[in-house]
């Protein structure tokens, strides 16, 4: 999901980064829809364009990152629920 429009943030996020340090880009298949100063002002122009269908919004000062779960590292996401913490 999102393979496109990932790429195509990749392809562009130096450049973005030189035009547009610190805003929020709307990216929907292959094609910038617009930046933005707020993550919301981003999302909410994304849903009123596209309704239900998928579409990327992220900061271009942003990479793509590993999500680290110290959760699920601990197995607390595996722990009984039965008995208090």
């Amino acid at each position: 999901m999102l393979e496109k429009e990932r790429k195509f943030f990749e392809q562009h996020r130096l450049e973005w980064m030189e035009n547009s340090p610190g805003k929020f880009v709307l990216v929907k298949d292959e094609e910038l829809i617009g930046t933005f100063e707020t993550l919301q002002a981003a999302l909410s122009e994304g849903a009123r364009r596209f309704g239900t269908e998928s579409f990327l919004v992220r900061q271009v000062d942003e990479a793509e990152q590993l999500v680290y779960l110290p959760a699920l590292t601990l197995g607390i996401l595996r722990a009984n629920s039965t008995h208090s913490v």
